[in-house]
C-alpha cells in the first residue's frame, strides 16, 4: 500500500471531530466545578469533607483508571469502550444534575470519573488507527490536544453563562446531547480496533495500578492543601510500593497490561517524562494565574475565564507551527523550541508585580500557551508512534497518566513553595493592628487575607490588602522562576538525550542514531490487530 493510499479521507476527519467532542467535555467537567461550587454548596450544604470529595472524586477516579481503560480498549475494542464510556458519562451527568444530596453528587462525580477514564485513551488510540500518515496523524493529535485545552478554558465560561439563568445542575446537562451524538455517529464514522489475541485480562494488575495511582495522587494533593506531613508522605510511599508491585507483576504476567519493553527505549520513556515536566509547570502555575486574576485584580470567575480565552485561542497556533515544522527540523527540535518559548513566557511572569495588570499577565500566559501547545501536540504523537498499533490504547493511557502526575506534582510543589513565601511575607509585614486570629486567617491564604480585610477599618484593610497582594506577587514570581528552570532544563534534556534524533520520511516513530538496532526491529513489527 502506497503512502497516498494510507492517507485519511473525509470520513476520518469528520470522525476526528466526533472524537474531540467527548475530550472537550471530559476536560470541561474538571474546570466547571470551580464556577458551580458556590451554587451547589448553597443548595446541598455539604460538609467540608463532602465538599472535598465532590471536587476530587472525578479527578481521582479518572487518573486511577486511565491505564486500565486504555488496556481494556486494546483487548475488547476501542470503539466499544468509547461508546460504553459515552453512555455511562451521559447517565452519570443526569444523576449529577439532579442530585438532591451531597452523597448522591459524590457518587455521580465518581461515576463520571470512571466513564471519563475510558474517553481519553480510547479517542487517542482510535486516532492512531485512523491516521496512518505521520503528518496527518500529527495534525489530528494536535486537534485532539487543543480540544482538551479548550475544554479547560470553556468550562468556566459556559458554566458561568448557564448559572446566570439556570440552577447549578445545568452545568452537567450540557454533556448529555453531545454523548447522544457520539453514540449515534460513532458506529458510522469510527473504526473498531482490537488485538485479536489479547489473552486474559489482568484483574489483579488493574487493581494494583488503580491503588498505586490513587495513593500517589491523593498524597500529593493532600500535601498541596495541608503542607508536608507524615500522612501525605505515607499515602505517597504506599502508592509507590504498590506501583513497584504492579511493575514486577507486569514483568512476569502471561498477559501484562503494559509492555515493559517499551520503557527501555528513549523514544517512549523520554517523551513521557517531557510530557510530565511540561504539565508540571503549566498546571502548577495555573494555580497562581487564576488567583491573581480573581483575588489580586478583583475579577469574577466568569471575567477571569473570558480573559483566559486568548491563551486558548493561541494554542492552535503553537500546534499548527509544531506540525508544520516538525518534518523539516525534527520532533526533538520542535519540543526543545516549544519548551524554550514557554520558558520565555515564564520569564515574563517572573517580573510580574501586584499592579502589573491583566494585559501583562495574559500576554505572558499566551507566550507560555504557544510553547506548551506545540510541545503537547508533538510529544503525544511521539508516544503514540513509538508503540505498536495493537498497544496504542496502553500508550495513550500512559501519556495521559504522566500528564496527570505532572499536574498533581506541579500544584503540590509550586503551591507549597508559594505558601511558604506568602506566609513568611505576611508574618513580617502585616499591619500591627491585626489581632492574632485575624493575622492567622490572613496568613493561611490570599483569599483569607481578602476576606479578613473586608471586616477591618478602611486604613488597616488597605494596608493588609497591599501587603497580601505584594506577597502573592512575590510567590508568583518565584513560582515562575522555578517554571523557567524546569522548562529550560527539560529543553536541554531533549537536546542532550535526543541530539541525534531525526524523522525519516514516512517513519512513524522518533528515530535516534543510538538506537538503530532496536529501531529497525520495532519499525518492522507486524500488525496483529484487526479493524473493521
Amino acid at each position: 500500500m502506497t503512502e497516498e493510499d494510507r492517507r485519511a479521507g473525509a470520513k476520518e476527519w469528520v470522525g476526528l471531530a466526533v472524537l474531540v467532542l467527548p475530550c472537550v467535555l471530559a476536560s470541561m467537567d474538571m474546570s466547571v466545578m470551580f464556577v458551580a461550587l458556590p451554587s451547589l454548596t448553597a443548595a446541598l450544604e455539604p460538609s467540608s469533607s463532602e465538599l472535598l470529595w465532590i471536587m476530587d472524586a472525578y479527578g481521582f477516579l479518572l487518573a486511577g483508571l486511565l491505564i486500565t481503560m486504555g488496556t481494556l480498549g486494546d483487548r475488547i475494542g476501542r470503539r466499544r469502550v468509547l461508546l460504553a464510556g459515552a453512555a455511562a458519562f451521559g447517565a452519570a451527568s443526569i444523576l449529577a444534575a439532579y442530585s438532591t444530596s451531597s452523597g448522591t453528587l459524590i457518587a455521580a462525580r465518581a461515576l463520571l470519573g470512571i466513564a471519563g477514564a475510558s474517553l481519553a485513551p480510547s479517542t487517542l488510540a482510535l486516532i492512531r488507527n485512523m491516521f496512518h500518515d505521520a503528518r496527518q496523524r500529527a495534525t489530528a493529535v494536535g486537534v485532539w490536544t487543543a480540544g482538551f485545552a479548550g475544554g479547560a478554558v470553556l468550562g468556566p465560561i459556559i458554566g458561568g453563562l448557564l448559572l446566570e439563568r439556570f440552577w447549578w445542575g445545568s452545568v452537567f446537562l450540557i454533556n448529555v446531547p453531545v454523548m447522544i451524538l457520539l453514540l449515534v455517529l460513532g458506529p458510522l464514522l469510527l473504526p473498531e480496533y482490537r488485538d485479536p489475541k489479547p489473552g486474559r485480562f489482568d484483574l489483579l494488575g488493574a487493581v494494583l495500578s488503580l491503588v498505586a495511582v490513587l495513593g500517589v495522587i491523593y498524597g500529593v494533593k493532600r500535601m498541596a492543601e495541608h503542607g508536608f506531613g507524615w500522612i501525605s508522605l505515607a499515602y505517597c510511599v504506599a502508592g509507590l510500593v504498590v506501583g513497584t508491585a504492579f511493575i514486577r507483576r507486569q514483568r512476569v504476567a502471561a498477559n501484562p497490561m503494559i509492555d515493559i519493553a517499551l520503557f527501555r527505549t528513549r523514544r517512549f520513556n523520554l517523551p513521557l517524562l517531557i510530557d510530565a515536566l511540561a504539565t508540571f509547570a503549566l498546571v502548577g502555575f495555573s494555580l497562581f494565574n487564576w488567583q491573581f486574576m480573581q483575588l489580586v485584580l478583583g475579577m469574577s470567575p466568569f471575567e477571569s475565564a473570558l480573559w483566559s480565552l486568548p491563551t486558548f485561542l493561541v494554542m492552535p497556533v503553537g500546534i499548527a507551527l509544531a506540525t508544520a515544522i516538525a518534518p523539516r527540523i525534527g520532533k526533538p527540535n520542535v519540543m526543545a523550541a516549544g519548551l524554550l518559548v514557554a520558558a520565555a513566557g515564564y520569564i515574563m511572569l517572573s517580573l510580574i508585580q501586584a499592579d502589573s495588570g491583566v494585559v501583562y499577565l495574559v500576554s505572558a500566559m499566551t507566550v507560555v500557551a504557544i510553547g506548551i501547545g506545540g510541545v503537547a501536540a508533538v510529544v503525544t504523537d511521539v508516544i503514540l508512534s513509538a508503540a505498536p498499533p495493537e498497544r496504542a490504547g496502553m500508550a495513550s493511557a500512559m501519556a495521559e497518566t504522566s500528564a496527570e502526575f505532572g499536574g498533581a506534582l506541579g500544584i503540590a510543589v509550586l503551591g507549597s513553595i508559594g505558601t511558604v513565601i506568602y506566609r513568611s511575607e505576611l508574618a513580617t509585614k502585616a499591619p500591627d493592628a491585626l489581632t492574632p486570629k485575624e493575622l492567622e486567617a490572613a496568613r493561611n491564604t490570599l483569599g483569607g487575607a481578602v476576606d479578613t480585610a473586608a471586616t477591618l477599618p478602611q486604613g488597616t484593610a488597605e494596608a493588609l490588602r497591599n501587603v497580601a497582594f505584594d506577597a502573592f506577587a512575590r510567590e508568583t514570581r518565584i513560582a515562575a522562576l522555578v517554571s523557567v528552570v524546569l522548562t529550560a532544563g527539560t529543553a536541554i534534556l531533549v537536546a542532550t538525550l535526543l541530539r541525534n534524533a531525526r524523522i525519516r520520511p514516512g517513519s512513524e516513530a522518533l528515530e535516534s542514531a543510538a538506537e538503530h538496532h532496536d529501531r529497525d526491529q520495532a519499525d518492522d513489527l507486524p500488525s496483529t490487530a484487526t479493524s473493521s
